[in-house]
């Protein structure tokens, strides 16, 4: 099978092979020194160096306004300084304020670069679609602390943002798709719900104000064909059993030290109804065990998770301090 290939049938869990294998998108100077050490100049050297099945296209580069505007400004131009920082719906208290907002324009979306990108990489699994990540532009718009209190104090004002956000990302993906036709497979979106310990919400809040928008996204990729995996980081178990009924088909990254997301629980209750993406953990085996230490875990989550599986990090963003080694042995261990 080739790499796309291989990829759909785990996501439709029908792979009599081993598992996948994806390496993640590591921090740029992570990039910088694994390129060193192997002598190559493109992150696609290291991909082809440790036997990459996927390639993560996002298509959020196709947004293009004319004066470089990003999709969206809600510290109206004013740069993020923290999660808490109040943005331009902090103080409101009114729908009506909600629709005249100056919401981007799908007018400026031009996906041709991207598609052109995924032309680049015929047999590979393409990871794509827009990111979507839109409980994060939301908690932005209020300001977090906000975002949660105005959804006992205002959840109609909360419901048209939220709308209105997700109103873009839909109409983006429907566009992406429509000229995209058969050239991949799989949207893959994020939204990071979960703490270490718990979700950051209550599950009742979640199935109201995250929810229906999930079911949005998921539904539109499903309208052209697609298969879902969603990124969140985090213990999100108490909702995994609704995020299977809302229909994702894969689920990345497995955060490994966050409560019940461990690789026995996940695979005891969820191994029947879903393909795992990730699971080696990066808060602490990549960055202190040793290579042999690294190919047993791999062995060992490819027992518990079996064939409907893509060896991949425990978050994407692999940071400096994971040793290469360490990589080439997460990569050798998926292979075997």
């Amino acid at each position: 099978m080739t790499p796309r290939e291989k990829v759909l049938s785990i996501l439709e869990r029908r792979n009599p092979d081993g598992p996948g294998y994806w390496t993640g998108n590591p921090h740029e100077d992570t990039y910088r020194i694994y390129l060193e050490r192997i002598g190559g100049t493109r992150k696609e050297d290291l991909f082809q160096f440790l036997g990459d099945d996927c390639r993560w296209i996002p298509a959020d580069p196709g947004y293009k306004h004319p004066k470089g505007a990003p999709i969206f400004d809600p510290y109206g131009g004013a740069p993020r300084q923290s999660l808490n920082q109040p943005g331009c719906f902090a103080q409101c208290e009114s729908v009506a304020e909600v629709e005249s907002y100056p919401w981007p324009d799908p007018g400026f979306l031009d996906f041709t670069d991207v598609i052109a990108e995924i032309d680049a990489h015929p047999g590979m699994a393409v990871l794509t679609g827009m990111w979507s990540p839109f409980f994060h532009h939301v908690a932005d718009f209020f300001g977090m602390d906000n975002y949660f209190i105005k959804m006992y104090t205002h959840p109609a004002v909360v419901e048209a943002v939220t709308e209105r956000v997700v109103d873009f990302f839909v109409e983006a993906n429907d566009r992406l798709f429509t000229v995209l036709g058969a050239k991949a497979d799989t949207f893959f979106f994020g939204n990071d719900f979960g703490t270490q310990r718990d979700l950051i919400l209550s599950p009742e809040a979640f199935r109201r104000f995250l929810l229906p928008s999930m079911k949005r996204l998921i539904d539109g990729a499903r309208r052209f064909g697609k298969k879902v995996i969603l990124h969140s980081c985090g213990s999100i178990a108490r909702v995994i059993p609704t995020l299977i009924d809302a229909g994702i088909d894969g689920l990345h990254p497995l955060q490994a030290m966050a409560f019940s997301m461990d690789a026995e629980y996940l695979a005891c209750n969820f191994r029947d109804h879903l393909a795992f993406v990730g699971g080696v953990d990066t808060q602490d085996l990549l960055i202190r065990m040793t290579p042999a230490e690294i190919k047993g875990e791999v062995r060992r989550l490819r027992r518990l998770f079996g064939s409907n599986y893509i060896v991949s990090p425990s978050h994407e963003a692999i940071l400096p301090n994971v040793p290469f080694e360490n990589i080439i042995a997460m990569a050798e261990a998926a292979g075997e």
